[in-house]
């Protein structure tokens, strides 16, 4: 009769308790939103994005990594054209999207600080994104 008694308590003792559940999906949600309203935020920032961001890493970085030379193989001349394509970049957002695409596509492996300082130069120096 004991052990009767005892296989309930630990089938009971190894499942998460009924009110953690609530509390545990309430903090994931919360979680979520968060992350959600921080893309948001990010987006309608605008230029206020760049804000603090270390430009002379950011030109260090475009040397670095070339992208005058990769840009003027794809579009030709001088590779400026790359940085207007009409309607691809609307944003300071997009721009540092579009960054971000090139870091990972091409393996670069830089930090989001560092994504951040490069699309920070191009803005100031190409497409000049306002708050």
């Amino acid at each position: 009769m004991h052990s009767h008694h005892s296989t309930p308590h630990a089938i009971r003792a190894a499942r998460p308790e009924s009110w953690l559940r609530p509390i545990l999906f309430s903090l994931a949600a919360s979680i979520l939103f968060a992350g959600v309203l921080a893309h948001r935020t990010a987006q309608a920032q605008g230029a206020s994005l760049f804000q603090g961001a270390d430009l002379k890493l950011g030109e260090e970085l475009i040397t670095q990594h070339q992208c005058a030379q990769c840009h003027a193989e794809k579009v030709g001349g001088d590779g400026s054209a790359i940085y207007r394509p009409l309607g691809v970049i609307a944003n300071a957002g997009l721009l540092r999207g579009m960054v971000e695409q090139c870091n990972s596509a091409l393996n670069f492996q830089m930090f989001p600080e560092e994504v951040t300082a490069v699309a920070a130069v191009l803005n100031r120096d190409h497409y000049r994104f306002k708050d």
